[in-house]
């Protein structure tokens, strides 16, 4: 029970963690992303690359997801418009992964301190990187202890069960990965525990992958809610977020086990081949779906009318 308790709390303070990375990369732009993102979305590639940009910045497609549906509902964005958007968003959740599969632990304490000294001496935008500093600590001292707990975990009744279900069918790791970022609203959360859980042998790399493509769908449920009050066409937008990374599970989920050695050669860390497989299949799916801008538009609006949108 207490392994649950500290796993749980850790779960909480890693959220808190990205929070405060967040914020603090957000006060750095020196102006509101809000404000500036409708002026890239004339032209389907600019809107692309910068949703990479501003997801990577934010460190959450989620939050992301959020502002382009406040568009939406308010009609500054219409749903076509916000399509090469969506698709970037899964590209810029990536660089979170990529960051936390590098073994910076050394570092918490010293970023602890730096960014401590940063927030109580300095002024802003130095008062926002010791934020982003003490964040970026709490995050690396919780995947520290997902670590540590991740083999007591494995241990348990209830982990054990969890972990045979993974390992045993990579079907049951896919609604894991659904289930459990759709509870906590962070792919990067998720992916982050399953890096430390592999790291310690408890899970293989065809389960880890079956897990991230299954973040890839859970974390669409905050576009989701976010979407209930604000009209059809943001309901479009959120809809279109689910079918777009569904579609591209289920073209790559089938592939799993044959990839497999291909991804394992990437590295020699089991951290670093997760991140590189996040990377790679958002970034192959993104792409292919970019020139099918039109015609998945097509498709949304054939699935969910809207009499008021062309």
């Amino acid at each position: 029970m207490v392994i649950l308790i500290l796993f749980v709390l850790l779960i909480v303070l890693f959220l808190k963690g990205m929070s405060m990375l967040r914020k603090g990369l957000i006060s750095l732009t020196f102006e509101k992303i809000e404000k500036r993102l409708l002026l890239f979305t004339d032209h389907p590639v600019k809107a692309f690359l910068v949703s990479i940009v501003f997801t990577g910045i934010l460190q959450s497609s989620s939050a992301f997801m959020v502002i382009v549906i406040g568009f939406v509902s308010v009609g500054a964005l219409s749903f076509k418009r916000s399509i090469p958007l969506i698709l970037g968003t899964n590209i810029g959740s990536t660089f979170t992964t990529e960051f936390l599969a590098v073994k910076l632990e050394f570092l918490i304490f010293a970023l602890f301190a730096a960014g401590a000294v940063l927030f109580i001496a300095g002024k802003s935008p130095v008062r926002q990187v010791g934020v982003s500093m003490i964040g970026l600590g709490v995050i690396f001292f919780c995947i520290s202890g997902f670590s540590r707990l991740a083999v007591p975990l494995s241990q348990l009744d209830s982990g054990a069960y969890i972990v045979q279900l993974a390992e045993g069918s990579p079907l049951y790791a896919l609604i894991i990965g659904t289930v459990l970022t759709a509870m906590i609203h962070s792919s990067s959360a998720c992916v982050g525990i399953l890096m430390s859980f592999m790291d310690q042998g408890v899970v293989g790399l065809t389960g880890a992958m079956s897990v991230v493509l299954g973040s890839n769908i859970g974390t669409c449920i905050t576009a989701v809610m976010a979407s209930f009050k604000g009209g059809a066409a943001a309901r479009q937008t959120a809809y279109a977020h689910v079918l777009f990374n569904v579609i591209g599970v289920a073209a790559v989920y089938p592939m799993l086990s044959s990839i497999t050695g291909f991804i394992s050669g990437l590295s020699e860390s089991p951290a670093q081949q997760i991140a590189h497989f996040s990377l790679l299949f958002n970034v192959v799916t993104s792409l292919l779906f970019l020139p099918l801008t039109n015609l998945f538009h097509s498709l949304i609006m054939f699935l969910i009318p809207n009499k008021n949108q062309a």
